[in-house]
């Protein structure tokens, strides 16, 4: 990967995985034992641990754009940590350990790609593949019950991921779009409808809020139908804007000016300067 730097590493580095997966567990089962471990791990649940797993996700997804194998590496034992709480939680309810997590997984890789470990001797190209295992997904969730287009999409998913997840499900029965151009007359059409409710005297925060996130839905439509990420736009973007806006508080700084006493022609005369300079990781 380009600009990915690699971490360290020495024959003292060469160790067994199996080995140090069985510590990681002890270190768990350990530092949630009731009476010798530690009293915040001891009274941590499903619930309160769930938001620390989301925020690891995004931290190994931050390591990973910056390119640096070796916050990548810590990131995802930070990752790999969660998986291990949780399910030490579950074994100690009774319910599940890890092995029974990793033969869950291992399972339905195997049964979602045969044409790697079945009889299927057809290789399909990346595309077909994800026909493939969307339906198969599809199959397992009729298994279970839930025989719905939108089943099993969740909730907990953040709002723009889930937005292009519920996009996806819809476009795979037909529900979709035929025409690019549609979504941009769509998004005019939401555009002019939030600015009704804009220029509505008094303003209602519920109808403004529905409407804003029309034209957000209909944006991550428009991301899907170019095949673009629209969370890795978005944070793309994110990273242009501090980029650009700390060019103006450090260039005011220079000028021995606070940004609170910039004008706005000052600050925008600087961001067009900021267009000009490229964007560090």
């Amino acid at each position: 990967m380009n600009g990915i730097q690699n971490p360290p590493t020495s024959p003292a580095d060469t160790i067994s995985t199996l080995d140090e997966l069985d510590r990681l567990i002890d270190v768990m089962r350990r530092l949630r034992d009731p009476e010798t471990g530690c009293p915040w791990d001891v009274k941590q649940t499903f619930e309160t641990i769930a938001p620390y797993t989301i925020e690891e996700a995004y931290e190994v997804a931050d390591a990973i754009a910056r390119g640096d194998l070796t916050d990548i590496r810590d990131e995802l034992g930070d990752l790999l940590l969660q998986v291990v709480f949780q399910s030490r939680i579950a074994e100690e309810a009774g319910q599940f350990d890890l092995g029974m997590v990793a033969k869950s997984i291992a399972n339905k890789m195997v049964a979602r790609h045969p044409h790697v470990f079945g009889t299927d001797e057809d290789r399909p190209t990346a595309s077909r593949q994800k026909e493939i295992w969307e339906d198969i997904k599809a199959a397992e969730r009729a298994k279970k019950g839930k025989a719905g287009v939108l089943d099993d999409v969740a909730t907990g998913l953040p709002p723009m991921m889930r937005a292009l997840k519920l996009q996806k499900r819809a476009a795979r029965v037909g529900f979709d779009w035929p025409d690019f151009a549609q979504l941009v007359d769509k998004l005019n059409e939401e555009v002019a409808e939030l600015q009704v409710e804009i220029a509505a005297e008094p303003q209602d925060k519920a109808k403004l809020s529905d409407e804003v996130g029309d034209l957000l839905f209909v944006a991550v439509n428009m991301a899907r139908k170019l095949g673009i990420d629209p969370e890795t736009a978005l944070t793309d973007c994110n990273r242009k804007f501090e980029h650009r806006f700390n060019y103006i508080e450090q260039s005011l700084e220079k000028a021995n000016k606070s940004i609170d006493d910039a004008s706005l022609d000052e600050m925008e005369t600087l961001w067009q300067e900021a267009k000009q300079q490229k964007p560090t990781k």
